[in-house]
């Protein structure tokens, strides 16, 4: 294949498009059941939320500050951890 050379121009919306449309179902099925069932104000959901509105930001640093919003912000370390594995957001 020494003739093969790869595109130069990438249409980033025709790749990623449908496979975000798919996970933004998702995400608001997801939302939908919760509500149903009265777990709306778990801090997973309320997280998930608040995460959601960092994506309407016009910055190119969306992913980062989504990432940083699901962290505990603190520095300091513990001394024992408290339950084994990950919940996947900061409960404040």
């Amino acid at each position: 294949m020494p003739d093969w050379t790869p595109p130069t121009e990438v249409n980033l919306v025709e790749l990623g498009f449908m496979d975000s449309r798919s996970k933004l179902i998702d995400l608001a099925a997801f939302l939908d059941r919760v509500q149903r069932a009265g777990q709306e104000g778990d801090f997973r959901v309320q997280a998930l939320k608040n995460a959601i509105v960092l994506l309407s930001q016009d910055q190119p640093q969306r992913a980062k500050d989504v990432l940083l919003s699901f962290s505990d912000p603190s520095t300091a370390p513990v001394e024992k951890a408290a339950m084994q594995g990950a919940i996947g957001a900061y409960k404040k």
